[in-house]
């Protein structure tokens, strides 16, 4: 009777195998699809453009040079305005790629600056308003 009950185990041990083959070539058909699936060209662009826009770092230097690129295309504009003469489109684009990246490397500078000049400009006015008040009735 010791066959049968080796036999059995035996069965046992080979049905437990197969479970176990199908579960994991189950797993690896799931992971197979999903790299497949991230691989894809408009899925690598969702995943870069994600990780670009959540790292802050990567924003605020893509903010910096937005502010530059802007700084240095509006200046060119009101220097040179729209030229046809080929040496005044070199020198404004020559400026304009000076004035981008001046102010993209120093734009924290320039933002605190900025604000600076803001406040003073509020403070100033609200001073005006109370000398105004002041003399007014008088």
């Amino acid at each position: 009777m010791k066959p049968k009950v080796e036999s059995d185990s035996l069965s046992q041990a080979i049905n437990l195998l197969q479970v176990k083959r199908a579960e994991e070539l189950k797993l690896l058909k799931d992971e197979f699809y999903l790299l497949h699936d991230s691989l894809k060209p408009i899925n690598l662009i969702k995943s870069t453009f994600h990780e670009i826009t959540s790292t802050p770092d990567i924003k605020n230097n893509m903010v910096s040079t937005a502010i530059g690129l802007t700084t240095g295309y509006l200046s060119k504009k009101a220097i040179f305005g729209t030229s046809h003469n080929p040496i005044k489109k070199i020198v404004g684009l020559l400026l304009q790629f000076a004035i981008t990246n001046i102010v993209s490397k120093n734009a924290d500078g320039i933002k605190s600056t900025g604000e600076n000049l803001f406040q003073r400009f509020l403070k100033n006015r609200r001073e005006s308003k109370n000398e105004f008040h002041h003399n007014g009735s008088e």
